[in-house]
């Protein structure tokens, strides 16, 4: 196989197919990718056996570079980012001129190195005669190596690096010009490609800020996990602010499903240990018989079944808070055991001997009247009185009303995640129909019926199927404006009759006169279509010409 002539160059350049190539590359919002792209397609040109393409970068690898004291400028040098090759003859072994990303060039060493230091171009003919600066490359032989050309890469008047092709033919003169072309469109690649990628870095280092500022603000929540704006919540709030950084004990009271565990959580998020194990126990579910080894754990072979030791929850929560809910459940001979823990803060294992100190702080919670155990002679008053230094009363869902609102919006993004389900319209007409309801499941209830709702939706407007009560559904709760000292005016029937035309009226201008659907008048006002038909018919009301 013979090497191609020196007029390889005139019979295979194609101006069109090379400005079709600089632009494909100057679409690239990859570097690496553009970089690659052009040597790929270069060393597939007749005659190329090599191309490289070279930036400049910081010297990072100074320690084992082997030309690091004829560096002058060691904060910055020369690294081979693209190379290709076309070997002369698939049978011929061994590699070319820099085959590995971590090659280095200095700056002014080398016939690259000044091209990139000076900015000129460089040419060399007759290397398999002649091979000057290039001597000593072994692999210039064996590919049958006669001409080389490199050019620098600049944007802007800035020296980015070099381009450097080996051919198997003595580049013309004419090819200059081409050469200076080609690497001028290299340096705008890479000046955009670059630009890219920083953009595309402070996008993603926005995000994470963005990201970490919004976990700031949920974390800098006055309310934490306990949702609402509501008097009764405030005053919840403003009793765990005064009680979680003491380790005084808090008795939680309030009907099932009003987030009594909420509260208990949040008084040992905002206590000194906060960084300790939260034990959540449900007396409830607990065997009579395994009360005592469930608290305070047992050794092996205490009883059947006890096959190994085993810590109790007082050991697990050590330095920590021990939630006990539905505490007004423990068995009354339980209930002597409880208190010398939470006075002696001493304990032993069932089956064994040993002492050990309970640094532990009690929480507990329920929904029965204590006090009236207490005179039933179904709870120890001497427990009642040490776990109910602090109470706290949580009110049940129907007294805050105003708080349904935040719940609603709240339970429906977890819906949406935790059940993959299309996002649903919440209107007002929805709200005001939760408001309504007198709610005897609390918050429990109030999030059963949202994910109900949100599945049946299908990305719609929510519509709550609320249970049906023998008591007539309770008015809408309205909270009074501070500003509203005076008397309520009292209006007249005609009064009444032109409030509500005006109300329709500024609904319908609102919408557009649209009348069903999304945002159309029915829903703003709370009623169905058919039914703000009838009203506008009634009152004359009719969508101007």
């Amino acid at each position: 196989m013979e090497p191609p002539g020196d007029n390889q160059f005139e019979k295979n350049f194609d101006p069109k197919f090379s400005a079709e190539l600089l632009l494909d590359i100057a679409q690239e919002r990859s570097l690496e990718s553009a970089m690659e792209k052009l040597v790929r397609v270069a060393v597939g040109r007749p005659g190329v056996a090599r191309v490289e393409v070279w930036l400049i970068e910081k010297g990072n690898v100074c320690s084992r570079f082997s030309q690091k004291q004829e560096c002058p400028d060691q904060p910055r040098c020369l690294h081979l980012v693209a190379s290709g090759t076309h070997p002369f003859s698939s049978s011929v072994e061994g590699k070319a001129h820099f085959e590995n990303s971590d090659a280095r060039i200095p700056l002014g060493v080398g016939v690259i190195g000044k091209i990139a230091a000076t900015g000129l171009p460089a040419v060399m003919r007759d290397l398999d005669k002649e091979p000057g600066e290039l001597s000593g490359l072994e692999w210039l032989k064996r590919e049958k190596i006669r001409g080389f050309a490199g050019t620098a890469i600049s944007f802007k008047g800035e020296i980015m690096g070099v381009v450097a092709s080996f051919t198997r033919f003595n580049m013309p003169d004419e090819a200059r010009v081409w050469r200076q072309i080609f690497a001028a469109h290299i340096g705008s690649a890479v000046a955009n490609a670059r630009a890219f990628e920083e953009i595309q870095q402070l996008k993603a280092q926005l995000e994470m800020q963005n990201a970490y500022l919004e976990e700031e603000v949920v974390e800098a929540r006055a309310f934490g996990d306990l949702i609402g704006q509501s008097a009764p919540l405030r005053h919840i709030v403003s009793q765990v602010d005064l009680v979680a950084p003491t380790d005084a004990s808090v008795l939680i009271l309030g009907e099932t499903g009003t987030g009594k565990e909420l509260v208990a959580r949040e008084i040992h998020k905002r206590s000194q240990r906060k960084d300790k194990p939260l034990i959540r126990v449900n007396c409830a579910s607990i065997p009579k018989e395994l009360y005592e080894s469930e608290f305070f754990g047992h050794a092996r072979g205490a009883f059947t079944g006890a096959i190994k030791n085993r810590a109790g929850r007082f050991e697990t929560a050590e330095g920590g808070t021990l939630f006990l809910d539905e505490i007004g459940e423990i068995p009354l001979e339980m209930q002597g055991k409880l208190l010398r823990v939470l006075q002696d803060k001493r304990y032993e294992r069932v089956g064994e001997d040993q002492t050990r100190f309970a640094d532990v702080r009690i929480v507990g919670a329920t929904n029965r009247n204590l006090k009236k155990e207490v005179t039933m002679g179904r709870f120890r008053e001497d427990l009642y009185y040490r776990l109910n230094v602090f109470p706290i009363q949580v009110m049940p869902l129907k007294e805050r009303a105003e708080d349904i609102p935040l719940l609603a919006k709240h339970f429906i993004e977890l819906s949406i995640k935790e059940l993959r389900c299309p996002k649903p319209r919440l209107t007002r007409a929805g709200i005001a129909k939760l408001q309504s309801y007198d709610w005897p499941g609390n918050i429990r209830e109030l999030r059963n019926i949202i994910e109900r709702a949100v599945i049946i939706s299908r990305g719609g407007v929510l519509d709550f199927d609320l249970p049906v009560t023998d008591s007539p559904p309770a008015p809408p709760r309205f909270t009074p404006r501070e500003s509203d000292n005076t008397d309520p005016e009292i209006l007249t029937e005609p009064e009444m009759q032109r409030h509500e035309y005006e109300n329709l009226l500024a609904a319908l201008r609102k919408t557009n006169w649209k009348i069903k659907g999304a945002d159309g008048a029915a829903e703003l006002l709370g009623l169905k279509p058919t039914t703000l038909l009838t009203r506008m018919k009634k009152m004359g009301l009719k969508r101007p010409a």
